[in-house]
């Protein structure tokens, strides 16, 4: 394989960090909100966008032989298309009505199924730009302020989801990427047995539109697993169809990867603690992605087979 040229991927993720860049500084404007815009924590939180893209610049060196990172004029047209749906569909979910109890804004993101199908369907790059500027997009319509550190996750959860391409022995491959995402699943589940009642749980209730005090429920709490135990199920499923299976399996090591590189920020950006971060923050927003994750991956990813047979392409 020929791989990628490195400037075409330097320029792509260079783009990533400009269009966020962009939104950020020209939000209020932009949106017609003089209440969105970034806080104090600023410039620490481009600091984590600058790591987060480093390590997605790392990963595509060490693995640049592969096609699977071609930045062309196709990648290009999906980049805008995923980015254009995630951020509208992030916008309609993330309304308070699907908030989950978190020490942040967390909301319930079916979307989320957006950047791992167009990370799997047209590879990494196209992920993480669906992912990340459509989070950012996405951020700046909902008006409650912007967080591109997390936006960066989700451009993870999208780049990882597509990383399948790189590998020729699929099912030896997502072998240990059931490991990974096992052992992710179950640190996060402990830690919240060991601190389940955290205290400073901001939650929002919108039936009487305050913040207030409350923990992470049991299923929030276990949804990590409970979406773990989903994709075996959907292995067992679709043992014959290595790709379905596949999409699903690498879908659950970007949320978990992404989510979890999104709340290890806010360790150092709002000075949680490690436990907080995690029971508060990871598992209330990777949980129910999974879960949304085994439902809808296999829905789009079956539509677009579909959609490939009609057309012949």
């Amino acid at each position: 394989m020929n791989g990628t040229k490195p400037l075409s991927f330097i320029i792509a993720i260079v783009c990533v960090f400009v269009v966020m860049l962009l939104v950020a500084l020209l939000g209020p404007a932009l949106f017609n909100n003089p209440e969105l815009k970034l806080d104090e924590t600023g410039v620490l939180r481009f600091v984590y966008v600058g790591v987060g893209l480093l390590i997605v610049f790392l990963v595509y060196w060490f693995t640049r032989t592969s096609d699977a990172w071609k930045v062309g004029t196709r990648e290009v047209v999906y980049m805008a298309i995923g980015a254009a749906l995630y951020a509208v569909f992030s916008y309609l979910f993330n309304g308070t009505v699907f908030a989950v109890p978190s020490v942040s804004q967390v909301a319930l993101r079916p979307a989320i199924a957006i950047p791992m199908f167009f990370g799997y369907a047209f590879g990494p790059v196209v992920g993480l730009f669906t992912g990340a500027v459509g989070n950012m997009f996405g951020d700046a319509l909902t008006g409650f302020g912007l967080s591109p550190q997390w936006s960066v996750g989700n451009g993870l959860v999208g780049m990882i989801s597509g990383m399948i391409a790189l590998y020729a022995d699929r099912k030896r491959v997502m072998d240990i990427v059931m490991y990974i995402s096992a052992a992710l699943a179950a640190v996060a589940t402990l830690l919240w047995i060991l601190y389940p009642d955290l205290s400073n749980m901001m939650f929002f209730d919108p039936d009487v539109g305050i913040f207030g005090d409350a923990a992470i429920s049991t299923f929030a709490a276990l949804s990590a697993v409970i979406g773990f135990v989903l994709v075996v199920v959907v292995r067992l499923l679709f043992r014959e169809d290595l790709d379905m299976a596949a999409a699903v399996t690498w879908a659950m090591l970007g949320n978990f990867v992404g989510v979890g590189f999104a709340a290890l920020s806010d360790i150092h950006i709002n000075g949680f603690s490690p436990s907080v971060a995690i029971v508060g923050e990871f598992l209330p927003a990777a949980g129910p992605n999974m879960i949304f994750a085994v439902i809808l991956v296999p829905i789009l990813v079956a539509a677009y087979r579909a959609f490939q047979r009609q057309t012949g392409r």
